[in-house]
């Protein structure tokens, strides 16, 4: 059953039982309100007629015997207009009427009560007279007139709210209805699309968090078939040049010089590196990645690595400097992690810094964060690589040779180097200026 029709069913339910109770109540309540309007106090006669009727059921040795021929000698005829009266038996059997009224109508609109001997119930009495059955007529045509308004308007008012309850389910899960159609899209595997959003309400906010978890789909199946065709292409390269030079070794037939292995180690060399890294982000991404955290002065073992990529930015030219505007430079972190880290952000700055350029690492503190960054007055980025830039394989288009670009993995493992120290990682770029890394990691 789908949720507009549980929806409607629900509503429609509530409103039919509110109804059916607000007629019930409503009518009960008036009666009991006419009940106290319209009724007429014969007490005194009722009392008359009771006593004569209790004595003669006493004095006729509890038998009502003969009664239709007693004669009750009461000036009760003289105070109202068209006095009649009916007595029955407890088995509803007409024992005695006197007026000239009909006895039907004396019981269906005259004052009933009991004639009661000893505390037993020996007959009904039913009093009527001209005022009595007035009275009566005007409350059973006020009770009648209002039962059937209270019915037409019970009836209305259950079928108004129904079209209400049905517009209102049909408007309230129409987004859904917008949305089932794409999850069934994006269940195919149809990536990356989209629904409109229509409100501003949850379900627009459902709809604007499918788009995002659509295109997020549509950016990670991008990204694993990219995956793939880089890691093959990153291991075709260096298994190529093994394979020819192998097959050359064989086909010479002489003796091989030991620097003759030399490249074959250099590629060996590659394919390890690339297996390790792999190896290590996966564990990263995983939250499987073993850290061993101790107190590390930042500030000192940026120093070390600077001066450990200095000689390759002497060799363009490339002034390297850093700032330190706090005292608190000591954070628990994996020094070989961090290390790993910056050396690429260092290295990468390098690369793409041209000569007589410049590269700043600044230190300062934001409250609970020490915040690191890195700055280069290179290349830059264009905005479009921006969010792919942590991405596994990524190589801008400026960076696609080998030469320059690397295997695309120094990025994406630095992030995740930086999430296991519970830190982040953030890039701001401008083409043709320079681009700066920044890092923040908890103290």
């Amino acid at each position: 059953m789908s949720i507009r029709r549980k929806l409607f069913l629900s509503m429609a339910a509530f409103i039919i039982g509110m109804g059916v109770i607000f007629a019930l109540l409503t009518k009960v309540v008036v009666k009991d309100i006419l009940d106290v309007m319209l009724r007429v106090d014969r007490s005194k006669e009722i009392e008359e007629l009771s006593s004569v009727f209790a004595d003669y059921y006493e004095k006729h040795y509890h038998s009502w015997n003969g009664v239709k021929r007693i004669h009750i000698d009461t000036d009760i005829g003289k105070r109202h207009e068209e006095v009649s009266f009916v007595l029955l038996s407890p088995e509803r059997k007409r024992l005695y009427s006197a007026g000239d009224t009909r006895h039907e109508w004396v019981i269906g609109l005259g004052i009933p009560s009991k004639v009661q001997v000893n505390g037993k119930t020996v007959a009904f009495l039913y009093y009527y007279d001209r005022e009595v059955g007035n009275m009566s007529k005007l409350r059973m045509g006020i009770t009648s007139s209002v039962t059937t308004l209270l019915l037409f308007s019970a009836v209305v008012f259950v079928l108004l709210s129904l079209l209400v309850a049905f517009w209102l389910s049909k408007r309230l899960t129409a987004p859904l209805g917008l949305l089932i159609p794409a999850i069934d899209r994006l269940g195919k595997g149809e990536f990356g699309v989209q629904v409109p959003v229509v409100t501003n309400d949850e379900y627009g906010k459902v709809a604007q968090t499918f788009n995002e978890m659509s295109k997020q789909l549509q950016r990670a199946e991008e990204a694993r078939k990219h995956l793939v065709a880089d890691v093959a292409h990153e291991l075709r390269t260096p298994l190529t040049i093994i394979r020819g030079k192998l097959d050359w070794i064989q086909q010479s037939g002489r003796s091989i010089e030991p620097e003759s292995l030399l490249p074959l180690q250099d590629e060996l060399i590659r394919l390890t590196r690339l297996v390790d890294d792999l190896h290590h982000l996966s564990l990263a991404e995983a939250g499987k990645l073993p850290l061993e955290r101790k107190p590390t002065d930042m500030y000192t073992l940026l120093q070390q690595m600077i001066e450990r990529v200095t000689p390759s930015a002497e060799e363009k030219n490339i002034h390297i400097h850093m700032t330190c505007s706090t005292d608190k430079t000591t954070i628990p972190v994996d020094p070989h992690r961090i290390t790993q880290v910056f050396l690429n952000l260092l290295v990468n700055a390098i690369r793409y810094t041209p000569e007589g350029g410049a590269v700043k690492v600044t230190i300062d503190e934001e409250t609970t964060i020490l915040r690191i960054a890195v700055a280069d007055t290179g290349i830059g980025i264009a905005p479009e690589h921006l969010p792919l830039l942590f991405n596994r394989f990524y190589r801008t288009d400026e960076a696609r040779t080998r030469n320059r670009g690397g295997t695309g993995l120094g990025l994406a493992i630095a992030k995740e180097f930086i999430l296991a120290h519970d830190g982040t990682i953030d890039v701001e770029s401008t083409p043709g200026q320079g681009t700066t890394f920044i890092v923040k990691l908890p103290y």
